[in-house]
């Protein structure tokens, strides 16, 4: 089946016959419409007009789900277009009946549009209407018949150019939109365009022509029809790369530091990340690969990397490796768990890391992929450094290496003004941005801006292309639209295979090396920036690595170490302003958690005051409260919060809050802990100078230090006995001096606090009996002590005087 290339009715010496053939055709359309066939869909007839060709056409955003026939691309040939590689682009799609009717009559064909001109178009262009893809191939058929449920592949290929025949007639190195359409009839319809997939193909240069052996004129970029068209490589891009190893949080929350539990995971997903075959494991196996030395014997794709590490991964996956437990239930940490399986994977995967993160430069990313902006909206002291000072020295510890400090690349890669100013706070830094992150006197994609500066103190930042960085996010099993990505430049992508994401990818990765130096001189520069959390597999990453060294090998781009961009200097002397925008927040941490966070950090802090270092034991405050930071860290984590699945962004909202009630579990768990003992029964005081006797009793597993609280009478006066320290997991005796003035039943009411006076345990009853007497007792006993001064005096003057005493009457006598 094939197509003429115009319209029959632009034909010159169209006949009757042609426009009844037309008329005919409009009556099935119709009649297709009509059974809900082919609603919003063209013909399969190549209906572009001639004065609009190779002009393009408004994004649609029409691509909705297919109702018949689903198209996807399952691999292109050659993925990136040399001087070397073939000069025919092979296309295998498969076809499937996803409808509730028979189609017959199915063929597919490949069109082309124009080569992208600008980086926002290498969004745009893969969501054009159908017509904007004008340079279009010969119908392929596929089947004669599909059944429902059935589908079938195919294999399209179609030469870049060609003198004569059909070809995509590609004459210039770019980066190209293609397209597969795929035509059919469904049952009680006509002929109707009923799907079609998308992706970019980049040129880095045009092979020579099948069956050609002329060459290009020395200095021709143009050459002859069927010579190779090398690239302009005059002057070659700047690339630096991040190549991001993080995870989503996986620790079990609300479980303190200890010395020798096992640490609890929610899940055994990381154990199959590590192993062979996993994510993490083909993102590493990929850069050990590409970055060897049978490889890269220049190390130019080398010195253009930086590792980005989430610490919290390397916390984990460090735990991991002296064994682990995995919980049954995650809303429930401490509760029953199974031992995990992947301790040798963990301890295999780090050794791989360490010994790789020797040959090249590595960078710490913010713990667990916080978001800045709640954090600093948070704004508590510790909890910014938990996610911003100790991510360096943790990767330092754990890998045994020197990272590059000085750089701050936020998962949201925006900021707003608060976290620009909070990053001031801790000392200068460079942030790496979104390009539309900044607004800036000058137009820029590229390059270094000043965000804020106070004295020597600045924060800078280095912008990364939008669309590059969108497509990238795209690539892997779970595709993600990132929150700088504007409105116009979003799109389903559960329509496109991970084929065709991937090949969106390479061109948006090789579209900047391609284009021609404009007017202003000096180097050219690109970020080469994936998403932190990024789901692509071992053999898309190998394949982006390898386009990446393409560009190098073909002289079109230069290896542009990290440090080198973090010493630039800004490009304009005027400050930026930064462009926070309304997806960000929508994408950000929901304000439940924000204040969850923000009510147990206090709580925390004040545990900590009161703990007690002692040498004697192992367990330190600090190792004992860091975890519940850490936790309250990872609730406003933004992993799994841009995926395309929604359930992907339930499960990561969820999460979240069970971290947060988790540590405020915990934490009121901590606070009952510490308890004064209830003696029980009637406390009887010798003397109403008696002491009193309480027990203290703390069970957590580091010594406390508190104060005992009183509420007593007036007929009371307890003394203040002060600080007091409590062992571990122990008791200690209270001996409280108090002095009673009243000899009723009393009831007195105690309880412990922090130094500062928060609450601690239960408050203690204890009723109060005492022997004394109070003022009247004292006069009895004054009284009679006097009397009987007074008598034994009497009797003794008598005694003196010989005179006999009435008291002795009768003595004598007997």
């Amino acid at each position: 089946m094939t197509v003429a290339s115009r319209p029959a009715w632009r034909r010159p010496g169209a006949s009757i016959l042609t426009a009844l053939t037309l008329v005919l055709m409009l009556i099935s359309a119709v009649a297709a419409i009509g059974t809900g066939t082919a609603s919003a869909q063209t013909t399969g007839q190549d209906t572009t007009d001639p004065t609009t060709a190779g002009t393009r056409a408004p994004a649609t955003k029409s691509r909705g789900q297919p109702k018949f026939l689903a198209l996807s691309v399952d691999a292109v040939t050659p993925t990136a277009v040399t001087t070397t590689t073939d000069p025919v682009v092979t296309v295998t799609g498969t076809v499937r009946n996803v409808g509730d009717r028979p189609v017959t009559d199915i063929g597919v064909r490949l069109q082309r549009a124009a080569a992208v001109s600008a980086s926002e178009e290498l969004r745009t262009s893969l969501d054009l209407d159908q017509g904007a893809f004008d340079t279009v191939g010969p119908f392929v058929q596929v089947a004669s018949e599909l059944d429902v449920g059935e589908r079938k592949q195919f294999t399209l290929s179609l030469p870049l150019r060609s003198r004569a025949g059909w070809s995509l007639d590609i004459t210039e190195p770019g980066v190209y939109p293609l397209l597969v359409n795929v035509n059919g009839s469904p049952e009680y319809g006509g002929q109707a365009r009923l799907d079609d997939a998308r992706f970019l193909l980049p040129v880095l240069g045009l092979p020579q022509s099948a069956g050609s052996s002329e060459t290009a004129p020395q200095g021709s970029q143009s050459g002859s029809a069927t010579a190779p068209v090398p690239p302009d490589t005059s002057n070659p891009l700047a690339v630096t790369m991040l190549w991001p190893l993080t995870d989503e949080p996986r620790l079990a929350a609300g479980v303190p530091g200890s010395v020798g539990d096992k640490v609890r995971l929610v899940d055994d997903d990381l154990a199959r990340s590590l192993s062979s075959g996993g994510r993490l494991d083909g993102l590493l196996d990929a850069v050990e690969y590409a970055t060897g030395p049978d490889v890269d014997r220049d190390r130019r794709l080398a010195d253009s990397m930086c590792l980005a590490v989430d610490p919290d991964l390397l916390v984990t996956v460090g735990n991991m490796t002296r064994g682990y437990l995995v919980v049954d239930d995650p809303t429930d940490p401490t509760g029953p768990a199974r031992d995990g399986t992947g301790r040798d994977a963990a301890a295999d995967w780090l050794d791989r890391l360490t010994t790789l993160a020797r040959t090249m430069c590595v960078t710490a990313v913010p713990f667990a992929q916080v978001d800045l902006a709640a954090l600093s909206r948070v704004n508590d002291p510790s909890l910014t450094a938990s996610a911003l000072t100790s991510p360096s020295d943790i990767v330092d510890a754990v890998l045994g290496v020197t990272s590059q400090r000085g750089v701050t690349w936020p998962d949201a890669g925006v900021l707003d003004d608060g976290t620009a100013h909070l990053l001031q706070q801790l000392g200068s830094t460079t942030t790496v941005l979104a390009a539309n992150a900044v607004e800036t006197p000058s137009a820029t994609t590229s390059g270094k801006v000043t965000l804020v500066r106070d004295g020597d103190t600045t924060v800078d930042a280095t912008l990364f292309d939008v669309s590059a960085a969108a497509a990238l996010a795209a690539v892997g099993t779970d595709p993600q639209t990132p929150s700088y990505v504007p409105e116009r430049a979003r799109y389903n992508l559960d329509r496109d295979s991970r084929t065709a994401r991937l090949q969106d990818a390479l061109g948006a990765v090789t579209w900047s090396a391609l284009q021609k130096p404009g007017s202003r001189s000096g180097e050219r520069s690109m970020l080469v920036v994936p998403p932190q959390q990024w789901s692509a597999g071992s053999d898309e990453a190998a394949t982006i690595l390898s386009t990446v060294s393409t560009l190098f090998r073909t002289g079109l781009a230069t290896p542009r170490p990290l440090s080198r961009v973090l010493a630039q200097p800004p490009a304009s002397p005027t400050d930026a302003t930064l462009a926070y925008p309304q997806r960000a927040i929508v994408d950000g941490t929901p304000d439940s958690v924000e204040q969850g966070v923000a009510a147990q950090i206090p709580r925390i802090d004040e545990m900590a005051a009161a703990l007690v270092d002692d040498p004697q034991v192992p367990l330190t405050p600090t190792r004992f409260l860091t975890p519940l930071r850490e936790d309250l860290v990872r609730a406003m984590s933004l992993s799994g919060r841009r995926d395309q699945d929604p359930g992907s962004v339930a499960a990561a909202e969820e999460a979240a809050a069970v971290r947060v009630h988790a540590v405020t579990t915990t934490m009121d768990g901590m606070f009952r802990a510490v308890t004064i003992l209830s003696p029980g029964g009637v406390y009887t005081l010798a003397s109403e100078q008696s002491p009193l006797l309480l027990v203290a009793r703390n069970d957590l597993p580091v010594a406390i230090s508190v104060r005992l609280r009183v509420d007593a009478p007036d007929e009371m006066h307890v003394t203040d006995i002060g600080p007091q320290q409590l062992p571990p997991r122990g008791s200690r005796s209270l001996q409280v001096p108090a002095e009673v003035s009243d000899s009723r039943t009393m009831v007195v009411n105690f309880s412990l606090t922090t130094e500062s006076g928060h609450h601690l345990g239960e408050q203690a009853s204890v009723t109060v009996r005492s022997n004394a007497y109070g003022q009247a007792l004292a006069i009895i006993t004054a009284c009679a002590g006097a009397l009987l001064l007074f008598l034994a005096g009497r009797r003794l003057w008598h005694r003196f005087r010989g005179q006999p005493d009435r008291a002795d009457e009768g003595y004598e006598r007997r």
